[in-house]
């Protein structure tokens, strides 16, 4: 399985970017998919994660402000972010949890896509 991320950029801060990362590759079951970042000279965190049922969860800095959604039918998972901060600067990550066809858990990461929310 490979994840492929797209949509980050530099914004002004209050500003709105969306993130997509579309997985590829033959799996069992896409389960959670969640979007990491990492900022820099920081540990990497969790953002936001959706499960394959539409639950989803969030941390407590960006709650209000992003939505994770995915479209199970393109294997896809977004996050749309708004009122951006200039603390929401980072490296993101996208996630998925994958049963495959061996029936054992697998977790994929998809390359890292910058974001940049200028003061």
């Amino acid at each position: 399985v490979q994840l492929q991320a797209s949509g980050g950029g530099l914004v002004q801060a209050g500003g709105s970017l969306r993130l997509s990362c579309a997985a590829s590759g033959i799996a069992f079951s896409i389960n959670a998919m969640g979007w990491y970042r990492q900022a820099p000279g920081k540990q990497r965190e969790l953002v936001a994660i959706i499960t394959s049922g539409g639950s989803t969860d969030y941390a407590d800095s960006v709650k209000g402000r992003f939505t994770i959604s995915r479209d199970n039918a393109k294997s896809t998972v977004y996050l749309q972010m708004t009122s951006l901060k200039p603390e929401d600067t980072g490296v993101y990550s996208c996630n998925a949890e994958v049963t495959g066809l061996d029936r054992l858990g697998h977790a994929y990461w998809g390359q890292g896509t910058q974001v940049t929310v200028s003061s």
